[in-house]
């Protein structure tokens, strides 16, 4: 555990901290600190208030050093319901991933039934002991059910007690999209560890959490010529809130403990 950020912020750069160090080597950054600081800075940049962050896709084509970021941003659409926001995730004066974000207008549910998953009953975060693991930062982690490198369908709680941008407590939305691009090592690991690399995370909300506590469900994996896809189904403590998908090429495995 570490209290230190991700990033700490000097004018318009946001420099890394080792904290943001990923997981496929020393010299690169986590893909959910790449994801987390695209819709941060799409969040802080913009007039958000009564809109819902209903997707955000990050496409990722490069594993970004710890150069100073800049993080640009632009409207494509700002419309009475709908705004949609572009970000580029540049280090060195190089283009590693770009982001593509859409707002909706919070207004009430229309009428009648449509049919959803049940509701998921597993025990509270604060039932359940810290799971050990090995990312960066501050991530707690409590397992459900299936262990991380195993073929199981694995289900677990996650809370990040620290900030992605020293000085900036995090936000309900940054709580989840920091949490997006875990969605890789729990749908695409297995017997072998993890032997996906991810190329893209899209995050669908319908609605923020209600606390700092994620959880995770992993509903989906196949993979055909090295290309798999991923997705969890993303909960808090009153319920779904959303998905986390991804596709991602294959890889040297991270072995098992």
């Amino acid at each position: 555990m570490s209290d230190q950020p991700f990033f700490i912020r000097e004018g318009r750069a946001f420099i890394p901290q080792p904290a943001s160090q990923g997981q496929w080597g020393p010299k690169s950054l986590s893909g959910r600190v790449v994801v987390a600081l695209c819709g941060f800075q799409i969040e802080q940049s913009h007039e958000l208030t009564g809109y819902v962050p209903a997707r955000l896709t990050v496409d990722m084509y490069r594993l970004p050093g710890f150069a100073p970021i800049e993080v640009a941003t632009r409207v494509v659409r700002e419309g009475a319901r709908i705004k949609v926001i572009d970000a580029e995730f540049i280090s060195g004066g190089v283009s590693y991933a770009r982001a593509s974000s859409q707002w909706l207008k919070r207004t009430a549910n229309a009428e009648g039934n449509v049919w959803s998953p049940p509701s998921w009953e597993v025990p509270a975060p604060e039932a359940l002991a810290d799971t050990p693991h090995r990312m960066p930062g501050s991530l707690t982690m409590r397992n459900i059910s299936g262990a991380y490198f195993t073929s199981a369908r694995k289900r677990l709680w996650l809370r990040d007690d620290g900030e992605l941008v020293g000085g900036t407590p995090l936000t309900p939305f940054m709580r989840v999209a920091i949490a997006a691009d875990l969605a890789n090592p729990y749908a695409n690991s297995g017997d072998r560890g993890l032997t996906y690399i991810n190329s893209d995370v899209t995050l669908y909300l319908h609605r923020l959490p209600v606390d700092e506590w994620i959880g995770f469900e992993v509903t989906n994996h196949h993979a055909t010529d090295g290309i798999a896809i991923g997705e969890v189904a993303v909960y808090d403590r009153a319920g779904a809130i959303g998905t986390s998908s991804l596709c991602a090429l294959a890889q040297g495995g991270m072995g098992a403990r």
